[in-house]
């Protein structure tokens, strides 16, 4: 199987998530700005800096985002700092849903998530996928799991 990637457009909502956070973190030096306990500059600095560098840090989570499907396993290879490679072996899946929040329906994208049997909180999301791709990739998980656990794994 071929290692498959995010569509393009996922780049657009992690880089609206980090312009939101770095306005965010940029609004106590605004108002210490105003108030004129800093320098007007300090702000605009700031946020840029947060800005360039959560555009950066989305642009090159963008690059090191795939997934592969196999015969055994789902794999998922992610992470800028810290490389986080993923393999939830197919008798593992409970469930699977195809997921749209109201960012990812603004753009036109959706994501899938694995359920899996273990601890909590055992579930993997793959993100920046078309609608289309999310629910052919939940029936496709769906139906490699049941064949690979029998008619009651998923």
């Amino acid at each position: 199987m071929t290692t498959l990637r995010l569509h393009p457009r996922v780049r657009l909502v992690w880089a609206l998530r980090a312009a939101l956070l770095a306005a965010f973190l940029t609004l106590p030096l605004a108002a210490g700005a105003y108030f004129g306990y800093l320098p007007e500059w300090v702000p605009i600095v700031a946020g840029a800096a947060l800005l360039a560098v959560g555009v950066g840090h989305a642009l090159l989570r963008y690059r090191r985002w795939s997934y592969e499907i196999r015969e055994d396993a789902l794999y998922l290879d992610r992470g800028v700092v810290t490389q986080v490679r993923t393999a939830v072996p197919l008798v593992r899946i409970q469930h699977v849903d195809s997921r749209r929040g109201p960012v990812e329906r603004g753009v036109g994208l959706a994501s899938c998530v694995v359920y899996t049997a273990g601890s909590r909180g055992a579930d993997v999301r793959i993100p920046g996928l078309t609608p289309e791709r999310a629910d052919d990739l939940r029936e496709e998980l769906k139906r490699l799991a049941i064949r690979a656990d029998g008619e009651d794994a998923v």
